[in-house]
């Protein structure tokens, strides 16, 4: 996969696609190596990490805690029963890829017939025209098949969805032994996989684009593009720190190492062994505790000089946890998300406007979620042959950030009490059930005798 993604950022020259495509495209080259350094950071790869700074994977941390809320808090659903099967096979990778596209930027969800689908990267389709609102309508999917060291065919698959209701499909192929060009057109059929795609095909009465688009709910301040944003952007320079930080700990510890400086005088021989010398060995303890030197000792002084420096750890953490917290505030997490929970020395209100901040990140990444994945159930529809089923596509979302689920329980057992909700309505909520069903679940009502 380095190989191919490789390939593919070599011969992602914004001028070299316009070629190919034979179009504008909606991404910079300024975009292109942006996405090139998220990727790298994501994957532990930062232009700063080397043999002293090794990264934290801060980056992977971020976007797994606003992936699992989001996609913990959403349940969603299609009442095309039929549907709603291919649908939930459809999503059951969402997480996993919902956090690499929060790091990226954005991700497609690309339906490949049936119930399968192919999550794409930010650094695998190029963004070739936005709508008004910022959904990408038409775009190029690009695959590569590596076949030996040097010889590498390229897929560009092209789909433009039109306001007159229309879609197209081209698919063009290139082979080439050389990673930083794009080589000469050759036909679908020499890749097996690619023999029975269509060259060119047009679609007519096509409501949406065929494919969900995520992108994260970010001004694009790099080159002011609809294109996602990461979720970390505004943190680089804070993250790089942060390992630097760290880097600076793990050296404290390495360096502070109690050990003892001996003179070689007070090393100890071994007996001879047939044929060869004899030697001086240190004594038989921890190998990392005696270090031979010869320190020249006088008449009358110690043999041994203990080495056991004082730790000044403590004031590296709390400086390691000061640039955690600065991350929190800038990707909008909540305090004690990355930093150490019992150093979050803030008030009430501080806390509560912390965990405000992260909610309306979270909304706002569900809300752009929740678009990805009704055009992608109008993708499903369209590809199976369903989309004048009638169907209808159920997502909601909890508000579990700001308010725990315990007081919320207790909040509508006081309601029930007071008379404001129905006992129905409590089961339903609850227990899963429908109103039809919590109201068959009651207990019965034991009659009073007069």
């Amino acid at each position: 996969m380095d190989a191919i993604r490789g390939v593919i950022r070599k011969m992602f020259p914004a001028k070299t696609l316009k070629q190919v495509i034979g179009q504008n495209v909606s991404i910079s080259q300024q975009m292109i190596e942006r996405i090139e350094l998220w990727g790298a950071m994501y994957r532990g790869q930062g232009p700063w990490v080397d043999d002293q700074v090794d990264s934290l994977q801060i980056e992977q941390g971020i976007c797994r805690e606003f992936a699992n809320v989001c996609l913990n808090e959403m349940e969603s659903s299609i009442s095309n029963e039929q549907l709603d099967k291919i649908y939930q096979v459809a999503i059951r990778e969402l997480n996993e890829n919902l956090q690499v596209g929060i790091g990226l930027g954005s991700f497609c969800i690309k339906p490949l017939g049936g119930s399968a689908v192919e999550y794409v990267t930010a650094d695998r389709f190029v963004p070739i025209a936005f709508d008004a609102r910022g959904r990408l309508t038409s775009v190029v999917f690009i695959q590569v098949k590596r076949i030996s060291e040097d010889n590498f065919y390229l897929r560009f698959e092209f789909h433009e969805w039109n306001q007159d209701l229309t879609l197209r499909i081209q698919n063009k192929a290139y082979h080439t032994s050389n990673p930083i060009s794009i080589g000469s057109p050759v036909e679908l059929s020499v890749v097996d996989e690619w023999a029975g795609l269509p060259d060119d095909v047009m679609y007519q009465g096509v409501e949406r684009p065929d494919f969900g688009y995520y992108r994260n709910p970010i001004k694009n301040e790099v080159d002011g593009s609809f294109c996602g944003v990461s979720i970390y952007d505004s943190a680089i320079n804070l993250i790089k720190k942060t390992d630097v930080q760290f880097g600076r700990l793990d050296w404290e510890f390495e360096s502070g190492e109690r050990a003892v400086h001996v003179d070689v005088t007070a090393l100890q021989p071994t007996p001879a062994i047939s044929g060869g010398k004899s030697k001086l060995v240190l004594p038989k303890l921890n190998k990392r505790l005696y270090r031979g030197l010869n320190i020249s000792k006088s008449n009358g002084e110690e043999l041994y000089e203990e080495y056991s420096p004082e730790f000044r750890d403590q004031s590296i953490i709390n400086g390691l946890n000061a640039y955690l917290r600065r991350i929190e505030f800038n990707v909008s997490l909540s305090y004690g998300d990355l930093s150490d929970v019992n150093d979050v020395d803030k008030t009430a209100t501080e806390a509560k406007i912390a965990k405000k901040r992260k909610y309306n990140m979270v909304k706002a990444i569900q809300s752009n979620l929740e678009d990805c994945l009704e055009d992608l159930v109008y993708a499903l529809a369209f590809y199976n042959g369903m989309t004048r089923s009638g169907y209808e596509f159920l997502c909601t979302f909890k508000d579990s950030i700001l308010v725990d689920e315990e007081e919320e329980r207790q909040q509508d057992r006081n309601d029930v009490a007071m008379g404001v909700m129905r006992l129905e309505e409590y089961r339903s909520k609850w227990y899963g059930e429908t109103l039809e069903e919590a109201a068959k679940n009651l207990p019965e009502v034991a009659a009073v005798e007069e």
